[in-house]
């Protein structure tokens, strides 16, 4: 298990010195998730993602905390939207989301 996890971690604005990594906007819902591994669910929270199975316009997405999503691919999805605008409050404490792959979500920018 690693140390350096903090599931309660909030959720911060980048700061001007990190690194920053670009994402088009209106890129598909897919091509976020393959990339950032990171799924927002309703509530705020922010999961890890383990797997992702893309089956034609639906994918089955696999958590670290046990559950299995069907999502259909999308542009204009709340989960797209809410990836974009970062829209979290925190991270998932049974997904153990780390705190570099929260800290590189913050310093991404979409074009």
């Amino acid at each position: 298990m690693l140390t350096n996890m903090s599931p309660n971690k909030k959720f911060q604005q980048p700061n001007s010195n990190q690194v920053k990594y670009v994402f088009y906007k209106k890129s598909d819902l897919f091509v976020l998730l393959k990339k950032i591994k990171l799924w927002p669910s309703r509530t705020g929270l922010l999961h890890g993602i383990k797997s992702i199975n893309i089956n034609g316009n639906y994918a089955d997405i696999l958590l670290h905390c046990g559950h299995r999503l069907s999502v259909k691919n999308s542009k204009n999805s709340r989960a797209a939207r809410w990836l974009r605008n970062k829209w979290m409050v925190e991270a998932c404490q049974q997904c153990a989301v780390p705190d570099w792959k929260l800290d590189k979500y913050a310093n991404t920018n979409f074009k």
